[in-house]
């Protein structure tokens, strides 16, 4: 049996999920198993608590829109949208080669979710994402330049292994903002991966973008090694806010 200061000593380890796994030892018949298969046991478990604790914190520092799931992407909505190419991108493999993706469609039809059950599939494959509006993401810029912070955001902005940037195009960039997107995408481009989602097709994002030299530029870095999605049809929500006051009516 175990003495509690042996436990003791494991938890100011920060060992947790050894401790646990000892103390159900400790109450089960185990006579059976070697010293090396219990040591194993502990290891293994000590290993799954680490890796849930690493998930939790990528979760968390991703601030996903949407609790989205891969598995739970609706394809009988007729959206265009390709399963057997969702299955392969949620592999991952663009993400390992730096590849980015481009989702557009009409309001409703789910850009945001896709984009975050992406960003949820990439942290669970161990991948770090980060989920951001452009609207505020370009309000926060301006505020770290203001207060000290522009170089340590624009460094986060730069490491993170998937960067969510939605709602793009909502309004024709201005200078300031076109500037601050090319220097996004400059520190990522073939070091990380991008996902972009928006209403307006990503053929008219050049004139969206404005000056025509920072336009070539910011899509160079964007579109040629990008997955692109074209959603198609109504708003989800309208079809489930139907659904639902058909199935009351019943």
């Amino acid at each position: 049996m175990l003495s509690h200061p042996t436990i003791e000593k494991l938890e100011n380890l920060r060992l947790g999920g050894m401790v646990m796994a000892l103390k159900e030892q400790q109450s089960m018949d185990l006579d059976n198993l070697s010293f090396e298969e219990r040591l194993g046991l502990l290891v293994d478990r000590e290993t799954v608590e680490r890796d849930n604790r690493r998930l939790k914190t990528r979760f968390r520092q991703a601030r996903l829109r949407h609790q989205a799931c891969i598995e739970d992407i609706d394809f009988k909505q007729p959206r265009g949208l390709d399963k057997s190419l969702i299955m392969r991108l949620a592999e991952c493999s663009w993400l390992h080669r730096h590849q980015n993706m481009i989702i557009t469609g009409p309001t409703g039809a789910g850009k945001s979710y896709l984009a975050c059950a992406f960003a949820k599939k990439a942290c669970r494959s161990g991948y770090t994402a980060s989920y951001q509006r452009m609207p505020r993401l370009f309000e926060e810029i301006n505020l770290a330049k203001g207060d000290g912070r522009y170089v340590k955001l624009m460094a986060g902005l730069a490491k993170v292994d998937l960067l969510v940037l939605d709602d793009f195009g909502l309004q024709p960039l201005n200078q300031e903002q076109r500037h601050d997107l090319l220097e996004i995408l400059e520190d990522r481009y073939q070091l990380r991966s991008t996902l972009v989602a928006g209403q307006l097709p990503h053929e008219h994002w050049h004139e969206q973008i404005g000056d025509p030299t920072l336009a070539d530029a910011i899509l160079d870095r964007l579109i040629h090694n990008a997955h692109i999605m074209q959603l198609k049809g109504g708003s989800m929500r309208k079809a489930k806010a139907d659904l639902t006051a058909l199935n009351r009516e019943e």
